[in-house]
């Protein structure tokens, strides 16, 4: 599969204008390091990511636009490559290198039940790449349509700064993540959903807690980075101080600038507290962090 997708993206990168365009505004990207406490964060000036940060998502925008992820209204270059009942598609605005988007070829809501699975199997299908979700109400663009996304995971800060870490809670991270590991698939599948279970109770939302995950395979082992969810965007990007909107990669250490003006002013800790605003409070991931402990 990983030739198949390079091949997909030399291919669609000639045939596929509005490709061209993305792959060449990542190459300019500006990017710069900042370090809070103990961990990094990679800063990434990327203007075409403006639309996705700015999405309206709301029930009613959403059902007055035709959904660009559904087959028939896909630009008619863009071609795609078959995964069980996804397609695997080049995504023309890019945050990193081969970054794809994963649509389900039916129409249907972005729901994470019964698709972790999904998300395992393209992580060892893809094993230089992270797959993500992000959820109908804090990150996904297209909250209409089932769909993931996955990029080469080199620059993600996370996966270094956890690899040491035996626990399923990041301690003094900013954000808070649990952090599930194993060979055993239909084991770490079980353990996932009995955690988005958990915070959908400690919560009260349904039928889906706000979640965004992350996941990845080396050496026969995945590793699930569950980020629950607090509130959907920072009161920085209400009163028009920043224009950020933290989704999956965000989370995972890249974090998305798309106007340069904010690119030069923001800060590690600016970062740092938004990151704490918008993942889950504290006493409710300590709960719920205890109660999957208390789990064999």
């Amino acid at each position: 599969m990983i030739d198949r997708v390079e091949e997909l993206f030399r291919r669609q990168a000639r045939a596929w204008p509005q490709l061209a365009k993305g792959l060449a505004g990542l190459a300019q990207a500006r990017t710069r390091t900042v370090r809070v406490d103990w961990f990094e964060v990679f800063i990434r000036h990327i203007p075409h990511r403006v639309g996705s940060t700015t999405a309206a998502v709301d029930r009613e925008t959403i059902a007055k636009r035709p959904c660009f992820l559904c087959a028939g209204n896909l630009p008619p270059e863009e071609e795609g490559l078959e995964f069980g009942d996804f397609t695997i598609y080049c995504n023309p605005f890019p945050i990193v290198d081969r970054h794809l988007t994963i649509a389900h070829r039916e129409h249907r809501m972005q729901r994470i039940a019964n698709q972790i699975g999904t998300m395992l199997d393209l992580a060892a299908t893809l094993p230089a790449c992270f797959i993500i979700y992000n959820g109908p109400q804090c990150g996904a663009s297209a909250p209409d349509h089932l769909h993931f996304q996955a990029g080469l995971r080199q620059l993600l800060p996370i996966v270094k700064e956890t690899s040491g870490l035996t626990g399923i809670a990041a301690p003094n991270y900013a954000r808070n993540v649990l952090i599930l590991r194993g060979r055993d698939r239909s084991a770490l599948i079980d353990r996932t959903e009995r955690a988005i279970g958990l915070l959908a109770e400690t919560t009260g939302e349904q039928p889906e807690p706000m979640v965004n995950i992350a996941a990845y395979e080396e050496a026969g082992e995945w590793t699930i980075f569950l980020f629950p969810r607090g509130k959907h965007r920072p009161e920085v990007f209400h009163t028009g101080e920043l224009t950020v909107s933290p989704a999956a990669i965000d989370l995972c250490g890249i974090f998305v600038v798309p106007l340069a003006r904010d690119f030069e002013v923001i800060t590690g800790d600016a970062i740092a507290a938004i990151f704490r605003e918008v993942t889950l409070d504290n006493d409710r991931f300590r709960e719920v962090v205890a109660k999957l402990e208390r789990e064999p």
